[in-house]
């Protein structure tokens, strides 16, 4: 069976490359300067930053020795935590419709 580290390194490799094909399809068109791919876009960056915020402190936590996070370390990833959350929270309402 697959290592744990190798599924979710390849399911944040697809997240993110995914989301950048999302921001590089809808900048260079001009006929998708709606405000459908226009949040769609603003919404991918947030994702790909509050990815690479998360995945990392959760590839050490895997690892069954280290279980530990510095005072430091743990201020820096709950502030980009809410940064980013914060970030799609708020652009979930006008996408309701």
């Amino acid at each position: 069976s697959e290592d744990p580290e190798r599924l979710f390194l390849s399911m944040c490799l697809i997240m993110v490359l995914g989301n950048l094909l999302i921001i590089l399809a809808v900048s260079p068109d001009s006929h998708l300067y709606t405000p459908m791919y226009f949040f769609l876009s603003n919404l991918s960056l947030p994702d790909i930053s509050f990815t690479s915020t998360t995945v990392p402190k959760m590839f050490v936590n895997i690892q069954p020795p280290s279980r530990v996070i510095s005072y430091a370390g743990s201020l820096t990833q709950m502030s980009l935590f809410a940064v980013f959350g914060g970030m799609e929270e708020r652009h979930a309402p006008e996408c309701d419709g």
